[in-house]
């Protein structure tokens, strides 16, 4: 390979201080040779993917800026107190939300007034199967409903809207925002007139203070009786929906493919009761998980939210309780054209072009007795292959994602399906260990397995003979730890930042098998980004995902040396103007390492970038400084030799002749 001339040598290099440093610094030395013209396969982009499903705090209350719990009254109003589950945290929690982890079991929605006076009606509901109405007592008191715990900020708009129908001596109905217990401590919108029938009124708020105990409500002193059929409320910077905050963060991974709705959500997720109006779409319960699923977010809001971050949809199907006719309807509405049944649906719903999904998840996890319409192997195969025939029918250009799970199952689907995929799925969590470098060194040895099955396979199986079937981890992660935020909400540390780091050595290692990776989860649920009611936070895991999306390179290199338990790679640019190096660190001492680079000349001369924290647990929380973070600097001579600070990642970049 030739090296171009005045090309850029770039060394990822990340660096955690851990909670006691050995004193005086003790270094160790190393030398690393990089071969900079033995070359493997370019390392895909999808690597960097991400995973976002229906369950706890990751969409609702993470990512979608809705901000008021049970909109739609799936929970029956009663006048009791809301009540919660509780998850204690192992810690003092850093959120700034002052009460442990808590999933709603009852309804959110409080009675104003005499709780006699509210009902829930079935007849006319406007959307589920129920809706509160209240008749009211005519005593010129006021009576209807209200939710408490809204997040509110000092001088932030607020934009909502609430469906209202009743007779019209129940108007005036009065929507208050309310933020103290001052009588000025609120903002009102009268609606003067009511209806036999359901009308969206339109509502627009400031609020004149800061509260983590802000609420809106909803009441009337007339007479007769009114009924409430949905709500709303969001900050008016919300973008399509989606929370700003949030989705400034989300833009800084640079994540070019999102899977999603999930998960085991999607096996028992009916797409269709994500379209439509969105105060129509029906709540429901979770059905694989806690909590309920309001349908506001389906598929127009993902593909609007795909848009927004420049990320590329990956779908998945539901191959549980669903069936071929789901999938290939799915497909239609998503990809054909108005002239079909379900594209000329789509074009009705506000899209007439067709969002083009090229990537599809046929089914999540089916190899486990835990997934909603789990069946044997055998009978799963060929329920495959029906589904991606039917889906093919519709658009033969989609590219179907097989489940795997190394084994029997991924062996067997292979085997019996292999010209029904374009991918296998692979999926892998680890638990924490005490020892560091097992905790880091674990995932790299879980990776590893699995490609060297893989490699197996591809010699075993004839029916891969000329077929060239990559693997997609679209999940992995770390899972462990008290939920904090939310379900599944579990905190990450620096020493999980250091595994993630670890583990895409490996995958660059075997880029000619690993296609695609999606980082489980995104948001709150085991996710690379967290939040409170109003703010957002990368964890250590996230910034090692946007440092190796930003500055890695994308052409594998050799790197030799005897470095264990430190881990290196190496690898050029698409544009081979830059050579990058990256090394994780996982001990607590310093590592002197000495470069040799064949094929480049360094000149000295470069950037460096240090991921660094105070020890193995620092970690980040919304609205708190950064117990973990990426600091840059320039140097301008030293490129040949590198110090590699104890529990750390280093990026550094030197231009080379």
């Amino acid at each position: 390979m030739r090296v171009p001339a005045a090309a850029w040598l770039v060394v990822p290099i990340a660096l955690i201080l851990p909670a006691a440093s050995p004193a005086g610094g003790e270094n160790s030395s190393t030398t690393v040779a990089i071969d900079a013209t033995a070359t493997r396969e370019a390392i895909s982009p999808y690597i960097y993917g991400q995973f976002i499903e229906h369950l706890g705090r990751c969409i609702y209350g993470g990512l979608w800026a809705e901000m008021l719990e049970d909109r739609k009254f799936f929970y029956p109003v009663t006048g009791e107190a809301p009540a919660w589950e509780m998850y204690t945290p192992g810690e003092p929690s850093w959120e700034g939300e002052g009460h442990p982890y808590e999933l709603l079991v009852r309804s959110p929605w409080m009675i104003l007034g005499p709780k006699s006076a509210v009902q829930m009606i079935s007849k006319s509901a406007f959307v589920g199967e129920h809706s509160p109405q209240i008749t009211l007592p005519g005593d010129g008191q006021p009576s209807g409903l209200m939710q408490e715990r809204l997040g509110l900020e000092n001088g932030r708009d607020y934009e909502g809207r609430i469906v209202l129908a009743g007779d019209i001596s129940a108007a005036p109905v009065e929507v208050s925002l309310v933020w103290g217990a001052g009588a000025s401590d609120r903002e009102s919108h009268v609606i003067d007139h009511l209806d036999d029938a359901y009308v969206t009124h339109r509502l627009r708020f400031t609020a004149g203070g800061t509260t983590d105990n802000g609420r809106l409500e909803v009441a009337s002193r007339g007479s007769g009786s009114f009924t409430v059929g949905a709500a709303s409320l969001m900050p008016t910077d919300n973008v399509l929906g989606w929370r700003a905050d949030t989705l400034a963060v989300v833009k800084e991974l640079g994540s070019p493919v999102y899977r999603w709705p999930g998960g085991n959500f999607v096996s028992g997720y009916d797409w269709k009761d994500g379209i439509g109006d969105r105060d129509r779409r029906p709540p429901r319960k979770n059905p694989a998980w806690k909590g309920v699923e309001s349908n506001d977010v389906g598929l127009h809001e993902f593909m609007d939210l795909m848009r927004e971050i420049d990320a590329e949809p990956f779908v998945a199907v539901n191959t549980g309780l669903g069936d071929a006719e789901a999938a290939a309807e799915q497909v239609q509405y998503a990809n054909g054209s108005i002239a079909t049944p379900m594209g000329k649906l789509r074009a009705e719903n506000g899209h007439p072009q067709p969002f083009g999904i090229r990537w599809w998840a046929i089914g999540n996890e089916m190899y486990g007795d835990w997934q909603l319409g789990h069946m044997p192997l055998a009978d799963y195969v060929e329920k495959h292959k029906r589904v991606v025939d039917a889906m093919r029918a519709v658009d033969p250009d989609i590219r179907p994602i097989a489940v795997g799970a190394v084994g029997e199952w991924s062996q067997t689907m292979l085997g019996s399906a292999a010209d029904h995929m374009d991918l296998i799925s692979e999926h892998l969590y680890w638990q924490d260990e005490d020892d560091l470098v097992a905790h880091v060194e674990q995932i790299v040895a879980g990776i590893r397995r699995v490609a060297t099955a893989h490699r197996g396979y591809r010699q075993e199986l004839p029916s891969l003979e000329g077929k060239d079937i990559r693997i997609a981890l679209d999940e992995w992660n770390y899972w462990y730890g008290p939920f904090e935020y939310g379900e599944l909400g579990t905190r990450y540390f620096l020493q999980d930042g250091l595994g993630i780091a670890a583990g895409l050595h490996e995958m660059f290692r075997n880029s000619d098998l690993f296609f695609m990776a999606n980082y489980a989860q995104t948001v709150n649920v085991i996710g690379a980004i967290k939040t409170t009611r109003t703010r957002a936070e990368m964890e250590p895991t996230g910034l090692v995902l946007a440092l190796y999306r930003h500055r890695f390179g994308t052409v594998p290199v050799e790197v030799e040396g005897a470095l264990a338990p430190l881990d290196a790679v190496a690898a050029w640019t698409e544009d081979r103007a830059a050579l990058t190096v990256a090394v994780v660190n996982p001990t607590d001492e310093t590592r002197e390492i000495a470069l040799e680079v064949r094929g480049a000349e360094p000149t000295g001369q470069g950037m460096r970038y240090v991921l660094t924290g105070s020890g193995r647990w620092a970690h980040n929380a919304p609205g708190r400084p950064r117990g973990v973070d990426v600091q840059r600097t320039s140097f301008t001579a030293g490129a040949d030799r590198l110090e590699v600070p104890p529990l750390s990642v280093t990026l550094q970049v030197v231009r080379v002749r």
